[in-house]
């Protein structure tokens, strides 16, 4: 009965209306941003690896290259991995290629949210806070808007997505190693526990980490199969043209769900215009906002070019997605292992756990700065910690097709009224990168303040009279001003 409710919900807010908002805001962005996902790339890898500022009290937020992990933290995980398989699955090989336009079109979306993030972030203690609830109160002066969507991001990315997760590493292990649903639900809690009570420096410390390593070695593996498969690329590309616009997929009626299934899924993987990544975003010490606005970026495309394209050569060149029943991961970890050996299935357990792991714990912390948005009261935080726990637990033995029917639903509300925020507040984004092309042109390295932003209130962190402190590359920039 639920399962039936969820899909007649989801139905609704996909087919009819989130479909069109997230291609059509992402297209007029791009063409309002002169499609800047492209034109920056290597200025985005530049800002990454940015000199951190720092305060008079010392090192304050964390650095670029942090909220970058952070927020791929969220990024990458299920989706890359189950959520590339479930949308094969049900969409067939073209679903891959809606995955890519989700994740270029989407790439502006990205861009604009994360540079309001940074716009209109505030200091707490000796770190940041922002995010779409920060920008809707500030920016657009709706402070209720803005608890709604608070509400909705911790119930969606705190509570369910971490259910997705560990829903996602009991079918790993219980095929890899026939680990029983309920010891794998004690084994996640526990670890999950020691590192959400810790704060967010030990997230960022523990992200750091992992990201780089496990998106190198699979990607290396990708790769592997790809040059061991080289003369099957072309028939594998023209396979995903042909399925993305194919006529026996437009017969067979199965054609508006290949582009759903592969919108759903690209957007749960790289979350470009979904409001989650702008809370990361907010998080990270940059001299300009517009700089966060890249970094997160070139995380949409990390995410979905190059890891969500991976697993997609893998399972394509296997074939083992052809009437198959097996449930996401586990066709992930078949399609490995036909290619790789027995070895390989036991390496994506172990992948998915440490990719699914890192997004519960940027999850987790999307969660915990929407409740200090609501209120700050240590009381709610616990009670908070206590619900992720149980959402651990619950995802570890539930249903599959359940959890990702409630995964789909929340997710499709939060996008929606993000993207009504970030469409309100465009033109702010708009005209932030045009004061940041400007100074680059003049051969400095970026800083902002309020002014440089005329009519704009809000901007609580760069208002000119408490001036930021900057690294020595930072003064240098200023002293050529």
């Amino acid at each position: 009965m639920l399962s039936e409710i969820l899909g007649f919900l989801n139905d609704i807010i996909w087919k009819y209306i989130l479909v069109i908002a997230l291609l059509g805001l992402g297209l007029w962005f791009s063409i309002k941003l002169k499609f800047v996902q492209f034109r920056y790339i290597p200025e985005m890898i530049r800002v990454l690896f940015d000199k951190r500022s720092i305060s008079a009290e010392g090192k304050k937020g964390t650095s670029p290259f942090q909220a970058f992990t952070i927020s791929t933290a969220s990024r990458v995980g299920t989706g890359n991995l189950a959520g590339v398989a479930a949308a094969i699955t049900i969409g067939g090989p073209g679903a891959v290629f809606w995955m890519w336009v989700v994740a270029i079109l989407g790439g502006a979306s990205s861009f604009i949210e994360s540079t309001l993030a940074q716009i209109f972030k505030i200091p707490d203690k000796n770190q940041y806070r922002g995010g779409p609830a920060y920008y809707m109160e500030k920016g657009l002066k709706n402070r209720m808007l803005g608890i709604v969507f608070a509400v909705t991001i911790t119930f969606t990315y705190g509570l369910v997505f971490t259910s997705v997760q560990s829903n996602t590493i009991r079918l790993a292990f219980e095929r890899s190693f026939d680990v029983q649903k309920w010891v794998m639900a004690g084994i996640l809690t526990v670890l999950v526990a020691l590192i959400i009570f810790g704060g967010l420096k030990r997230i960022a410390q523990v992200t750091q980490f992992i990201i780089p390593f496990m998106a190198i070695f699979y990607i290396i593996l990708a790769l592997f199969v790809l040059f061991n498969n080289i003369g099957q690329v072309p028939d594998m590309i023209g396979m995903i043209f042909k399925g993305a616009f194919g006529v026996e997929e437009f017969a067979g009626g199965t054609f508006g769900a290949m582009i759903l299934i592969g919108i759903k899924r690209g957007l749960f993987s790289n979350e470009a215009g979904m409001g989650s990544a702008p809370n990361a975003a907010a998080t990270s010490e940059v001299t300009h906002p517009v700089k966060q606005g890249l970094i997160q970026t070139l995380g949409v495309f990390t995410d979905t070019l190059i890891i969500c394209s991976s697993t997609a050569i893998i399972i394509l060149f296997s074939g083992k997605y052809i009437n198959t029943d097996l449930d996401g991961i586990q066709l992930t970890q078949v399609a490995f292992e036909s290619q790789l050996g027995r070895w390989a299935s036991i390496f994506i357990a172990i992948a998915i756990f440490l990719f699914a792991f890192s997004s519960m714990i940027g999850n987790y912390y999307y969660g915990e700065t929407n409740i200090e948005f609501i209120k700050k009261n240590k009381g709610n935080l616990f009670i908070y910690r206590i619900a992720v726990l149980l959402m651990v637990i619950f995802g570890a033995v539930a249903n599959f097709g359940l959890v990702w029917s409630l995964a789909d639903l929340t997710m499709g509300i939060m996008a929606l009224i993000n993207l009504y925020a970030i469409f309100r507040l465009s033109k702010i984004a708009y005209a932030a990168l045009k004061d940041y092309s400007k100074q680059r042109k003049e051969g400095k390295d970026p800083v902002f303040y309020d002014d440089h932003l005329p009519g704009v209130d809000g901007m609580e962190y760069w208002q000119r009279d408490q001036p930021i402190e900057y690294g020595e590359t930072e003064k240098q920039s200023q002293s050529n001003r």
